[in-house]
């Protein structure tokens, strides 16, 4: 399941920003296999940076990622340098998933469980050592 679509693009950026960046032929409509294929980067990205913390796909889209899909959707579509917000909101993202891989920023999603050792507390593996006249000679 892609984290963004078209349609949650164009109400976030409109339609006119869309079709500037994705009306590649010049039909004056947007590309739909232009806008998937940003799409599918921004989803190996970000699953990318999922992938050991959270069990994948995840169920749901938290609204969290669907904000940095989005940001990091449009940063892809452009084919020149982005404009200075776009650029920022693209760096804000990265940092963002950077964060939620570290495990400072956490999505309400069902993760992947650490390797334990499986025991708890201390163990200790010591020959015996019975005290007897015999080996406390000298300290009796």
């Amino acid at each position: 399941m892609p984290y963004t679509d078209l349609a949650k693009l164009t109400a976030r950026f409109g339609d006119e920003l869309l079709l500037q960046l994705a009306d590649r032929d010049g039909s004056g409509m947007v590309d739909a296999g232009v806008v998937d294929g940003a799409i599918a980067d921004t989803d190996a990205v970000i699953d990318g940076y999922l992938a050991g913390r959270y069990r994948l796909p995840l169920a749901t889209t938290p609204p969290l990622l669907a904000d940095l899909a989005a940001a990091i959707t449009i940063y892809k579509l452009h084919t020149y340098e982005p404009d200075k917000k776009i650029a920022e909101d693209h760096k804000d993202a990265m940092r963002g998933l950077r964060e939620i891989a570290a495990g400072t920023i956490r999505l309400p999603a069902e993760g992947v469980e650490p390797e334990g050792t499986g025991g708890s507390g201390v163990r200790t593996n010591d020959r015996e050592r019975p005290f007897t006249e015999d080996n406390l000679k000298g300290f009796i």
